[in-house]
């Protein structure tokens, strides 16, 4: 891999991660990135993405549509080829995985 693909793989990371950051669980007025709900994001050299998350309970109202918005707004980014969301409950998703900014929203530090 040359230096300039993982300059680029790394570019494209952080932009995913802008994206990631506009998604809102509808329940808990903080980002599903600060909410620790993003487990992995992984880009190949052809910038096809593969994001594996979770919700925060398998009864999420939003279990439907909020992969589908992940999906949708990743693959918007020009530098993506294609996006895929993987959802997990391996590990369960808990408070302690929320980012400290998170746990200041809502008043939990």
């Amino acid at each position: 891999m040359s230096e300039e693909t993982v300059v680029d793989t790394q570019e494209l990371g952080e932009k995913i991660v802008i994206v990631l950051k506009t998604i809102y669980d509808p329940e808990i007025p903080v980002d599903i990135y600060e909410l620790g709900l993003i487990y992995d994001v992984f880009v190949n050299e052809d910038n096809e993405v593969k994001i594996l998350m979770t919700l925060t309970s398998p009864n999420c109202p939003v279990a439907e549509s909020l992969p589908a918005e992940v999906e949708e707004k990743v693959k918007s980014l020009d530098m993506v080829k294609d996006a895929e969301v993987e959802i997990t409950f391996d590990p369960p998703w808990t408070q302690e995985l929320m980012s400290e900014e998170a746990k200041l929203e809502l008043g939990l530090l």
